[in-house]
């Protein structure tokens, strides 16, 4: 069954917290992970959470919730997402020169068992909740959907990787940012072979 992507942030920041403390994170503090102001949107989407089966209740808890699987997950070892060099979401940064650490963190949740995370650097993605120090999670890909934020290298001008918004429009390839202060880079006729889709965005983690 398929989240959208902020149910999907609530279901990694659980995860991830179990993972780090050994104990479900607060509503408050999933507030403050999302951003929100009030618990009214968080127990709605812990509901459907509960109810597609990806947590279980424990009522009478402050900390009530448990990703499937129990509060002691421990992930094998082999099912672990690598941790690449910084991707910038202003500026482009590699992400192939090394990698940095193993994320205790199973491909299997983002559908893919070669993906791999980064870190966020700059503010060209805020519009779609990408922050700086986010860590983001690439599915190797060569080609992806409009609209999908992928992670991308454009010949002679983005020699290293970094996210933005694809756009196709017939014989032209855009490539937009999420944040209105930056332009969008638009590639046609035979500059569109510039373009090198790496991989397609799919997941977020957020640490702070």
């Amino acid at each position: 069954m398929e989240l959208t992507p902020r149910q999907l942030s609530v279901y990694e920041f659980v995860l991830h917290h179990h993972q780090l403390h050994g104990m479900a994170p607060t509503v408050r503090e999933i507030c403050e992970h999302l951003g929100l102001k009030g618990p009214a949107g968080v127990h709605r989407i812990l509901n459907v959470l509960i109810d597609k089966g990806f947590i279980e209740s424990m009522p009478g808890k402050k900390r009530a919730w448990l990703p499937v699987g129990g509060s002691n997950i421990r992930l094998d070892e082999a099912k672990t997402i690598p941790l690449a060099g910084p991707i910038a979401a202003g500026a482009p940064i590699s992400i192939f020169d090394h990698v940095e650490e193993f994320l205790p963190i199973d491909p299997a949740l983002y559908g893919h068992e070669s993906c791999f995370a980064v870190r966020v650097t700059g503010d060209s993605m805020i519009e779609a909740h990408i922050q700086n120090g986010d860590i983001a999670i690439i599915v190797p890909v060569d080609n992806t959907d409009d609209g999908a934020i992928a992670a991308v290298i454009v010949e002679d001008m983005l020699t290293e990787a970094t996210l933005k918004v694809i756009r196709r429009k017939r014989n032209v390839i855009e490539l937009h940012s999420a944040n209105r202060k930056y332009p969008p880079m638009i590639f046609k006729g035979k500059d569109r072979q510039k373009v090198r889709i790496v991989g397609r965005y799919v997941g977020l983690i957020r640490l702070q």
